[in-house]
């Protein structure tokens, strides 16, 4: 219901508007004459769907990856249904996001612009920092040092600082009559000299085609320009991975068995080989370490013809299991073999100080198996498949640990502590028991609201909710 809500983007009345008065395509009908199929990963479609600024979802742009001539490429789409394409601070985060993962995997990359550019009122918060909008064109040009081809499509209004985008790609095609660069538009030209320009004038397809040279291809419909940028990709001289063998074994139980499997309880945990078993290639799993450090699971397998490492929670991650899990990970690094994380870490319990030295033990084992972690110079996907609490998350490469992709499924939490787990009664002794008790509530219900996959994935702390039986796709 949710990716059914913000595929439709500002709703219809944005989309009428958008589609018959402004004779646009939607963005979803653009990226359907751009790439070779349908088939394409969406990448964080729930961003800022429950932060709304005003009556719509905030981010306005679609990032993915999709095959174009057959070259995997990354797709930065802004949806103008959405506030005029307008860019707030989640949109920019998103398009970040998705230059990064461009950068890591060596993808062409097209965008398509239709944005008016940043969203003044939150200037704050896209703008001066590091992180903010100015890094995208910083990425641009790293990108073009690292010899990964761009290209853009000018599909709406370009303005602002977004006028350099199209501009530091290395080819750009502008749509006639509606696609427009500029750095501000006619108002503040008759604001500033009390002179009247249209906009076509001031930034239109034809100044940029025939007089500025602000763009390389001029065409007269967006069909046309999207041939046209299937035709720039087929001549980039960029070789498409090759395909491999794509025989393999399907599991022998059947992947629509993992709703069921989903755990839901993160205090007693699930055999977590009950859901490998439903997603290795004929259910087939080399066991690494079996008897010791059993409350992690570790070995090798195959997913889709490829070979893979897997390190899975199958309890707490306790002094054994970390140091099995950092020798397995560095195998792993040692071998160029990637690692799949499945995360399901349990929340701390409460120790009794008689087995505090034990604690400790673990605290160091657990800080091998994160610089394990973090260095491992291999492809590392991390998909939570029930909570992501504490530290623990950082040794099975959580957000913090860079993974070049994680996913979570819709049942996981994402928190510091269990929220059910959170006491709401304050100790014995306390004068002011009602106000205590009142204040450990809220908290308790705000940790339990800011957990849910949801509000994770709305603030692009994960590449996007996934089914749990959509995991070996995806």
């Amino acid at each position: 219901e949710l990716l059914e809500m913000v595929s439709k983007g500002g709703g219809e009345k944005a989309i009428l508007r958008h589609t018959q008065r402004n004779k646009k395509l939607f963005v979803r009908e653009r990226l359907k004459l751009l790439l070779d199929d349908e088939s394409f990963l969406e990448l964080s479609p729930l961003a800022g769907f429950d932060m709304p600024y005003g009556d719509v979802p905030a981010a306005g742009c679609f990032t993915g990856i999709g095959k174009i001539c057959g070259i995997w490429c990354a797709v930065m789409a802004n949806d103008a249904t959405v506030k005029g394409g307008t860019m707030y601070p989640i949109g920019v985060k998103k398009h970040l996001r998705a230059q990064e993962i461009a950068m890591q995997n060596r993808l062409s990359t097209v965008y398509l612009v239709d944005s008016g550019g940043a969203f003044l009122p939150l200037q704050s918060e896209l703008f001066p920092d590091k992180w903010h909008g100015g890094r995208g064109f910083y990425n641009q040009a790293i990108m073009s040092a690292m010899r990964i081809p761009q290209v853009a499509v000018v599909c709406g209004s370009c303005v602002a600082g977004g006028a350099y985008l199209p501009t530091m790609s290395e080819e750009n095609v502008i749509v006639d009559k509606i696609g427009l660069i500029f750095l501000a538009g006619p108002p503040l030209v008759k604001a500033a000299t009390g002179e009247y320009v249209s906009a076509e004038d001031l930034g239109g397809a034809k100044l940029h085609s025939e007089v500025s040279g602000c763009s390389d291809h001029f065409a007269s419909s967006e069909k046309e320009a999207y041939e046209c940028v299937r035709n720039v990709i087929a001549t980039l001289n960029y070789d498409p991975l090759p395909e491999e063998a794509t025989e393999h074994d399907s599991p022998l139980y059947s992947s629509e068995e993992l709703l069921g499997l989903a755990p839901r309880d993160y205090s007693c945990t699930l055999p977590v080989k009950l859901i490998l078993s439903r997603l290795m290639d004929g259910s087939r799993f080399q066991e690494f370490k079996a008897n010791y450090g059993t409350t992690l699971v570790t070995g090798f397998g195959h997913v889709e013809g490829h070979l893979v490492g897997i390190v899975a929670n199958n309890g707490e991650l306790s002094h054994d299991a970390s140091l099995k899990g950092s020798h397995f990970v560095q195998l792993c690094s040692q071998r160029s073999i990637p690692i799949l994380f499945f995360q399901n870490t349990a929340p701390h319990t409460a120790m009794p100080t008689s087995i505090s030295q034990a604690q400790s033990k673990r605290l160091k084992a657990q800080a091998s198996m994160m610089a394990a972690v973090a260095c491992a110079a291999v492809p590392k996907i991390t998909i939570v498949i029930g909570g992501c609490y504490g530290s623990e998350s950082y040794a099975m490469c959580g957000r913090s640990f860079s993974p070049n992709f994680l996913f979570l499924w819709p049942n996981a939490r994402v928190a510091l502590v269990d929220p059910r787990h959170f006491p709401t009664v304050p100790q014995a002794g306390d004068n002011d028991c009602t106000a205590d008790e009142s204040e450990l509530k809220h908290l308790k219900e705000k940790l339990e609201e800011e957990s849910s996959a949801f509000y994770s994935s709305a603030r692009l702390w994960d590449d996007g909710v996934i089914l749990p039986q959509n995991t070996r796709k995806v």
